[in-house]
């Protein structure tokens, strides 16, 4: 049986309302996985971090990038730069903001509009300083799920890939054979990349085998490039389509034959 430990992304606080318990939320997030892939032989584990970012409801509409700290409005409109240049160099830094959500609408609707201001909150709180106890308290947080898992395989999605890549630095204490990275932003220039600790941009020690998974369309694993050029240690950029209404969820890429046949090759 294959032991996988899975790393979430943003957004995935609401469960531990739900379940009552990081544990408890931890173990649910496991069972929609599991069951996105469907896989026998399968023994899948879940490190739950999300109650570490959480600081609480955002102030004024989830829609309204005014909502956002005004650090998390550069990264919006730094993220927005990188997918497309829509003149928000200029103007007051809340307009340029709007400018971007507004962009982020008109190219992928409303829902991607909320998602994107939420990820540039939850993303910000944890790269917004290396010295952070919310940032050490997220890597602790898997690292001790992965001391509890033994994987032999790591799935990250989207900041979970983040998280994951850092905490595999700074907790060298197991060995995995295969990470596997999901629609992840590790190399998103201006927003992420230049934030990493640590800054060395290669495999992590312990980690055999690299392999990153983006959708063509996922407009969080930029550049388009994928990994490959920008990290040493990526063995593959693995290119897929998940939906074009789901090209972010990792349930999305979960269920696709792609990332099953990783797990069962």
């Amino acid at each position: 049986m294959t032991k996988v430990q899975g790393v979430h992304g943003i957004g995935n606080y609401g469960l531990l309302r739900a379940e009552g318990s990081s544990e408890a939320a931890a173990k649910a997030l496991a069972r929609t996985w599991s069951t996105a892939l469907a896989l026998p032989d399968i023994d899948l584990a879940i490190g739950y971090y999300a109650h570490h970012l959480h600081r609480g409801t955002a102030q004024g509409p989830l829609d309204d990038p005014a909502a956002l700290t005004p650090e998390e409005q550069l990264l919006l409109v730094d993220w927005v730069d990188a997918l497309a240049p829509v003149s928000t160099s200029q103007g007051p830094r809340t307009i340029r903001a709007r400018q971007a959500a507004d962009w982020i609408t008109r190219r992928f609707g409303k829902a991607a509009r909320l998602f994107a201001i939420a990820f540039c909150r939850e993303v910000h709180t944890y790269l917004s300083s290396p010295d952070s106890s919310r940032r050490a308290k997220t890597r602790q947080a898997i690292a001790d799920s992965l001391a509890a898992h033994r994987p032999d395989v790591v799935i990250a999605h989207s900041l979970g890939s983040v998280v994951a890549y850092e905490t595999l630095w700074a907790h060298p204490d197991h060995d995995v054979e295969l990470l596997i990275t999901l629609g992840s932003p590790l190399a998103m220039p201006g927003v992420v990349a230049p934030r990493l600790r640590p800054g060395t941009n290669a495999k992590p020690p312990r980690v055999n085998r690299w392999i990153n998974v983006a959708d063509v369309g996922d407009l969080v694993a930029l550049p388009r490039t994928g990994l490959t050029p920008h990290f040493t240690g990526v063995e593959q950029d693995i290119p897929v389509t998940v939906g074009n209404w789901d090209f972010h969820t990792a349930t999305g890429y979960l269920a696709t034959r792609e990332v099953r046949a990783l797990l069962t090759s």
